[in-house]
């Protein structure tokens, strides 16, 4: 409603005073404040805020009359009247200057526009100049305790327990009336006035009185603190016409104040509360309505601490309520008691270091003109510091008056809806300020209306700053329903500065409205009105000012569509107007279509095409409002279509707070298949002091169908009598849209009802189009809490939106000069936003609607933020009946948790919501939803598994550890075969943690967001299996087998055993995932595997080398290898016969980059060492041959063809691809250098003018590579292979990559005695396969394996003689150790001629290039012979299968 926006204005008094002002008194319209100090009165102006006549007593008339102490204003603000202590009324005349002389004019530039051109037009921009005379006094012979202006009288109250009535013009004797308080019969209700229990007052007189007109009496507090209201039961106060109702049980009250638009008194109490009470009206007693006081909860240090309430004042549109104590503080309250802002708690009441401030103590407060200031008079000890300071100040620079200690001026704003409650822009949140507008709405094209045109869009996101403006599309469409993020986006306001030639002639402005797309607002101050638009980001004012200032603006102002509808007085023809103008034409009279009312407009609303009046007469009417296509300009045609008196049902027109035209009813016609007559206008919503009143049509008369009818004398049905729907109402939200999947939010009513919370008026459907219960209402009205204050409703997205006061500390200025300002924070105004379907599920759930509740939830189940109000359901209930001291009979745990097993979410609710409570309350939360053991294998079959290691959490704080570890395990498995890797870190951990007694710091749970969660697991990342460490930093017993997972030992209480044990158990399970990959032939999963959980994989394989490493099937594990890795099958290219590479035309240029480019590598990739167990002396020449590997990194692998320059570029960029093999790709790939020499391949192209069918000979090699990172893995896990002496695995990578030197290595060291003979079998075999598949099925391969032709008929015959005599062959440790070394001189991979047929002699040091010749070989003579057959058959046959 109200906030509290900066810091409060310090204003000076001019003249130069000893005495402090204490009392402040405002003029019916509030331009003017009367200021009282002991000996002189004051008159300010509002705006600007300045001193405009003073009046100081001489000191014989102090003598005589005393000092002053309150003041009152006549209504018509011609006089002020003034109590003295000794028991005077002092009557002071305002008189205006007769010349037209102002104390402060505005200068303005010779030809401005804005010159004086309509009498008393200029009287309100600058401060008039007034004076003041005394007039005769009057004596009433007793002190005065209270002042009270009526219309045409003054009420005096005095200590002898008198009432004065005086006249204000007759003062003399003859207008005087004396009533003495003992004469007038108190009783507890009007009924029992004659001749119930009274109140003895003898010797009691009234401390306060304040008239209320709306409720005709007078609210008054008795000196000895009872509270009263006394009626005068005829037009005229006079002794026998007055009578007294007092409140039962109290008897502290202080100070009174009334509420003339609701019909409420509030009391003050010493105990520090406030009650405010109604008046009953069938028996006139006095109803305690609500309190307003402090709450334990909320102030904890403070709430009983206050101290007396010294005053309360109402705002001028009765909205709010300001209330300050003895001891200091404000705090405002809505109507109904919702607190908005109390500054006795938080920055308020401390300094950022902790340290406490003292409250402000106030002696007189008042609201300025339309709510937007709060003027208070502080105490004089809240200003005896100041004093010294201001004498220290005028030692420093004597100024040449002293002014006097100052009013503060705080200030204000407040939500459109507190004076123009038009409801249609219920998506919106309009605030308004003296000389600003807030708005919530994020982007103007978001939810621009399809009208305008794109253009516009372009232009409007160029210089627009919202952060939301990429969002905007999806909203053109539909201007009534913005999009979430436009609403929640940010809590930044948008602010539009109110245009300053409008306002200085205009101020305060009065009303503010905004249409329902939140893109054009209007306002309308003293005169006229304007409209701004976020479109064109400009206002639009009268460009006649004569028309802006014939025309006040009285019932409010809306939008309907591109029109603003205004219901307005006109001062020249003296007739109340409706008049609507059009956004995008001139502001002028020429353009506006104008209807004559008959009365004056209180209020005004807009629905669909209907607008509704509410009149001074206490009637209603409805007009039709059409767009007219015949004129030029765009116009609207308006209609009276049926009025409605009022007159029997309301007491005072002023009641009515809102009127409102929905679509809600509660007769039975509300099914699922009338969607569509739900829209039309059905029934009149009135706020009435409070009261929120119903009138639905009367359908029961003879209803005529609406075919047989013309659409010109269709005749609307009468209302039915009023019914009363809700008391204590504040604000009221409907929408006019409907939608069928949201029926229960779009065609509900939403009530804000102060301090009660919210209330929402919902309709009950049946479901599948079944008949309706009988006894089953229509709708039900469901009370909920929220802890912010609604300002607007969006229906769909469950959502109400409000703001919040939030305040910043600035410590800069406290000190000892520390001025009375900077005692309080600067305030600032925030967006916010709170779920409420938690709160009306629950509401449904506890009345037995189950079914309801379900309908609705599923048609909100696709909201953001639905898994949240699910988990607060849970939640809000689980901490009110676990923490309940009583036994709760019929719980509702057991009911919510059953709902939401319905939706999908279940698991993940309860595990979440168990997380956020504390351990104490899970026992009761786990009694409702089920045991968490078997919702742990509900995830685990659900193979949600970040879930599942949540509730594993709660297993181990609520079970044994070894059924935590045993869940652990399943879970760890269950990851470990879904590759999820950041979950078996956790899981590592936690089984760790389980077995060295850690469990009481629970791992973190992982969820979906983490990309890479590395709690406590961060070393693997930089972590390096052995190969790819540097030479001097691996150490040589690194792959011992004794431990094989090493992980950073965490202090542990169970010490060295256990954690061995522990690990010894992990291990395990990883031994057993690692077999299980190998032996489904899962070599990528498998590199993943290690890389991503620092496996140590070559140590592992070194002991499965003869187990599980071997290869049973080389084909299938080749064709699984191609389908993992995404590398094709190699295709015959169509010119292989006559390929022009084999001349070797290009070979020099080439060959020169590429050796430099071997030696670059070199040097670049430091290979990793010999590792050898000490009983394996064949392992030397594996490690030598991991050299030969590194040393020719991409060339050997590819057999031909340059690479094209992406490939190189990916290795790159994808350095930290999901599939990071450590530092594993530097070993394999030197990509810059390689990268590097193919530019300066480049570079020199000229030279190599290569032929169309070598173009087709590269890019048939380009397409039987595989992408490169396949590349590198595949690289990666040879050498892993290699070292680990898994020779089989050797051969088949050496074959996919097709890389002879590799197979020839292999080959190799197949020859060491060493190896067992089943290995070499098994390779002879499987290579025998692969050469059957390759003949039948995939004849790619076949010009590579005739490249390693010789290395095969090494193999076959090296396997024959093994078999003949094994140990005969056996070299020496050393003999091997020297061969092997010899093989690698300077880690350059270099083959002798010896070494396997003379044809491949340079094929090892320029495998790139080196293309197999094509000619048939000569068939080795172990080989059957019908293979050798085969080969002939298939040397013409091109085609191949690809994959």
């Amino acid at each position: 409603m109200y906030f509290l926006t900066g810091w409060p204005r310090r204003l000076l008094c001019p003249l130069r005073s000893a005495e402090e002002p204490f009392h402040i008194q405002p003029s019916s319209q509030r331009f003017y404040f009367a200021l009282l100090s002991e000996t002189q009165l004051s008159i300010w102006f509002s705006r600007p805020s300045v001193l405009i006549a003073s009046y100081i007593e001489s000191a014989k008339a102090v003598a005589q009359f005393g000092f002053y102490q309150k003041a009152e204003w006549k209504p018509d603000d011609s006089m002020i009247a003034v109590a003295t202590a000794k028991g005077y009324i002092l009557l002071f005349s305002v008189l205006g200057s007769t010349d037209d002389k102002y104390l402060y004019e505005a200068i303005y530039p010779k030809g401005s526009p804005r010159v004086k051109v309509t009498p008393g037009y200029k009287e309100e921009q600058c401060a008039p100049a007034l004076s003041l005379e005394i007039r005769k006094p009057v004596d009433l012979e007793a002190p005065i305790t209270s002042l009270q202006s009526l219309q045409e009288e003054l009420l005096v109250c005095t200590v002898d327990g008198y009432l004065h009535v005086l006249h204000w013009d007759g003062l003399g004797g003859n207008g005087r009336k004396a009533i003495c308080l003992t004469t007038i019969p108190f009783s507890l209700d009007l009924q029992s006035a004659r001749g119930g229990p009274s109140l003895d007052l003898a010797g009691i007189h009234i401390r306060c009185v304040e008239y209320c007109e709306t409720l005709d009496g007078f609210a008054v507090v008795l000196s000895d603190g009872r509270l009263g209201f006394i009626t005068p039961l005829s037009s005229t106060i006079t002794a026998d016409q007055l009578q007294g109702v007092w409140a039962a049980d109290v008897s502290d009250g202080t100070c009174v104040a009334v509420n003339n638009k609701y019909r409420l008194m509030a009391f003050g109490c010493a105990s520090g509360s406030v009650l405010v009470y109604m008046i009953d009206t069938a028996t006139g007693s006095m109803q305690l309505s609500h309190k307003l006081e402090l709450t334990p909860k909320h102030y904890p240090d403070i709430y009983n601490k206050t101290g007396p309430v010294k005053l309360i004042c109402w705002s001028p549109d009765y909205g709010v309520a300001m209330v300050t104590w003895e001891c200091g503080g404000l705090s405002l309250w809505s109507v109904f008691g919702a607190q908005l802002i109390c500054t006795l708690g938080e920055d308020f009441a401390y300094r950022s270091d902790g340290t406490k401030k003292d409250p402000l103590k106030i002696t007189c407060m008042s609201w300025g003109a339309e709510g937007y200031h709060l003027w208070v008079l502080p105490t004089k000890q809240s200003r005896r510091r100041t004093k010294e300071e201001q004498q220290e100040a005028e030692m420093a620079a004597p100024p040449p008056s002293s002014p006097q200690a100052g009013i503060l001026q705080f200030h204000f704003i407040k939500s459109a809806l507190t004076v123009n409650p038009c409801t249609s822009n219920q998506e919106q949140v309009l605030l308004h300020g003296e000389d600003r507008l807030y708005l919530t709405c994020g982007d103007p094209a978001q939810a621009h209306s399809s009208s305008d045109t794109q253009q516009q869009h372009k232009r409007l996101n160029l210089h627009n700053d919202s952060p939301l403006h990429h969002h905007h599309h999806h909203h053109l469409n539909s201007p009534l329903s913005q999009g979430l993020s436009t609403l929640l986006g940010h809590k930044h306001w948008h602010v539009v500065q109110i245009h300053s030639t409008y306002l200085e002639s205009n101020w305060p402005i009065r009303f503010a409205a905004i249409d329902t797309a939140g893109q054009c607002m209007a306002i309308a101050g003293r005169r006229g009105f304007a409209h701004y638009s976020l479109y064109t980001r400009k206002w639009k004012l009268f460009g006649n000012i004569t028309q802006e200032q014939n025309m006040t603006v009285t019932g409010g102002l809306a939008w309907w569509n591109d029109f603003v509808v205004v219901a307005c007085y006109n001062f020249i023809d003296q007739q109340e107007q409706l008049r609507l103008y059009q956004r995008s034409s001139n502001l002028d009279n020429a353009f506006a279509s104008v209807t004559k009312l008959h009365s004056d407009t209180l209020l005004l609303n807009v629905f669909r095409d209907m607008v509704i009046l509410f009149r001074t007469d206490c009637s209603i009417c409805l007009y039709s409002i059409e767009r007219r296509t015949d004129s030029p300009n765009p116009s609207v045609s308006v209609e009276l279509l049926q009025e409605v008196s009022m007159s029997r049902y309301i007491p005072h027109p002023a009641l009515v707070v809102s009127v409102t035209l929905t679509s809600v009813r509660t007769e039975t016609g509300i099914t699922l298949k009338a969607p569509q007559q739900a829209c039309m206008a059905e029934s009149i919503m009135l706020n009435l002091a409070g009261q929120l009143i119903m009138l639905q049509r009367d359908r029961s008369g003879p209803q005529v169908r609406e075919k047989e009818t013309s659409t010109n004398n269709k005749k609307l049905l009468p209302f039915c009598p009023p019914v009363v729907l809700a008391q204590c109402v504040e604000n009221v939200w409907t929408t006019c849209r409907s939608d069928r999947k949201k029926r229960h939010l779009l065609e509900a009513l939403w009530l804000s009802c102060g301090e009660a919370g919210m209330k929402v008026w919902m309709p009950l459907f049946p479901r599948d189009h079944r008949k309706p219960h009988s006894f089953l209402s229509r709708r039900i009205m469901l009370p909920f809490h929220i802890n912010i204050y609604p300002l607007a409703v969006l229906f769909e997205d469950a959502l109400v939106l409000g703001a919040t006061n939030e305040t910043v500390l600035y410590d800069g200025l406290q000190g000892p000069s520390e001025p009375l300002e900077a005692l309080f924070p600067f305030c600032t105004v925030e967006r916010t936003s709170q779920i409420y379907l938690h709160h009306i599920l629950r509401q449904l759930l506890v009345r037995n609607l189950g079914e309801q509740a379900l309908m609705l939830a599923q048609s909100c189940a696709s909201l953001p933020y639905f898994p949240h109000v699910m988990e607060l359901m849970v939640h809000v209930v689980l901490e009110e009946e676990a923490t309940s001291r009583e036994p709760i009979p019929d719980p509702l745990l057991p009911t919510v948790a059953k709902f939401i097993t319905e939706f999908p979410l279940f698991l993940q609710t309860i595990v979440h919501c168990a997380r956020k409570t504390e351990y104490a309350l899970w026992n009761y939360l786990f009694a409702a939803v089920g045991n968490p053991k078997d919702l742990f294998e509900e995830c685990l079959m659900a193979q949600d598994l970040d879930t599942a290691a949540s509730y594993l959490i709660i297993l181990q704080n609520m079970e044994v550890p070894a059924v935590s570890r045993q869940h652990a395990t399943l879970l760890f498995n269950t990851a470990l075969e879904q590759g999820k890797w950041d979950l078996c870190r956790h899981m590592i951990r936690f089984l760790k943690a389980i077995g060295s007694g850690e469990t009481e710091t629970p791992p973190p749970t992982p969820t979906t967001q983490e990309p890479s969660s590395t709690g406590g697991f961060e070393f693997f990342r930089n972590r390096s299996i052995s190969l790819s460490q540097s030479a001097d930093s691996v150490s040589t017993g690194k792959f011992g087998l004794q431990k094989t997972f090493s992980m950073p030992a965490g202090p542990s209480s169970k010490g060295r055993d256990g954690e061995c044990a522990e690990n010894m158990y992990i291990d395990i399970m990883l031994w057993r995932h690692a077999r299980h990959l190998l032996e489904q032939v899962r070599l990528r999963d498998l590199g993943c595997f290690s890389a991503q959980l620092g496996f140590e994989l070559i140590g592992w394989l070194c002991r499965e080398r003869n187990r599980v490493a071997r290869v049973d099937d080389y084909v299938s594990a080749l064709k699984r290898l191609h389908k993992d890795f995404l590398w094709p099958f190699p295709v015959v290219p169509v010119a292989n016969l006559s390929s022009p590479l084999k001349n070797g035309r290009c070979r020099p240029v080439l060959s020169a980059r590429l050796l430099k480019s071997q030696s670059a590598d070199s040097e670049m990739d430091t290979a990793s060492p010999p590792v050898a167990p000490a009983n394996q002396a064949w392992m030397d020449g594996l490690s030598q041959s991991s050299k030969d590997m590194d040393a020719a990194p991409t060339i050997a692998s590819n057999q031909h063809s340059p690479q094209t320059h992406d490939a190189f570029l990916s290795l790159l960029t994808n350095k930290v691809e999901e599939y990071s093999m450590g530092s594993a790709t530097d070993l394999t790939e030197s990509s810059s250098v390689v990268d590097g020499d193919w530019t300066m391949v480049d570079e020199n192209s000229s030279t190599l003018s290569l032929s169309q069918a070598e173009l087709e000979h590269i890019s048939m090699e380009l397409a039987n590579k595989g992408p490169h990172k396949s590349q590198v893995q595949l690289r990666y896990l040879l050498h892993v292979f290699m070292e680990a002496g898994c020779l089989e695995w050797c051969v088949i990578i050496g074959l996919i990559l097709r890389d002879a030197s590799v197979i020839k290595q292999t080959i190799g060291f197949l020859a060491n005695p060493e190896v067992p003979v089943e290995t070499v079998q098994s390779v002879r075999s499987g290579l025998l396969a692969v050469d059957a598949w390759t003949s039948t099925d995939c004849l790619g391969y076949k010009a590579f394996l005739g490249l390693i032709q010789p290395h095969l008929q090494q193999l076959m015959a090296s396997a024959a003689a093994a078999q003949v005599q094994p140990e005969a062959f056996q070299p020496s440790a050393g003999q091997s150790a020297k061969l092997g070394a010899g093989e690698g001189p300077g880690g350059v991979a270099s083959a002798r001629p010896e070494d396997g047929g003379g044809r491949c002699a340079a094929a090892a040091p320029l495998g790139l290039l080196t293309l197999p010749s094509m000619e048939p070989k000569p068939v080795a003579e172990d080989r059957a012979p019908d293979q050798a057959e085969e080969r002939g058959e298939e040397e013409g046959a091109y085609d191949c299968t690809l994959s």
